[in-house]
């Protein structure tokens, strides 16, 4: 299994969600988060004082799925969070050992 964790821009949720939900990924945790990259930051103009922001708000996606959906799942969040432009954000894969359903106490890939 594999545990995919994905940087965004937050404006890309719904279409990150829809593309997934059409590949059969049926669960998804969603968090807002803050931070930079690249871009360092952003300039903002606020009644009329320019002001540096740090951190940019982004939206993290988990998601656990099986070793041979992991691939399909990457690529598909690539393509529907692709803006062409800086911070569009990143995508991390971590091996994933064991996952446990709390309601029934399976294990494993039946726990996704």
């Amino acid at each position: 299994m594999k545990f995919i964790v994905a940087i965004v821009k937050p404006y890309k949720l719904d279409d990150i969600r829809d593309a997934l939900t059409e590949i059969g990924i049926e669960g998804l945790t969603v968090s807002e988060v803050k931070g930079y990259g690249r871009q360092k930051g952003q300039t903002e103009i606020y009644r009329g004082a320019e002001y540096q922001v740090s951190f940019v708000p982004k939206i993290k996606l988990e998601v656990a799925v099986k070793d041979e959906m992991s691939d399909r799942t990457v690529e598909t969040i690539r393509l529907a969070a692709n803006t062409e432009k800086i911070g569009d954000g990143k995508i991390f894969i971590f091996d994933l050992p064991d996952a446990v359903r709390i309601r029934t106490g399976e294990t494993g890939e039946s726990a996704l």
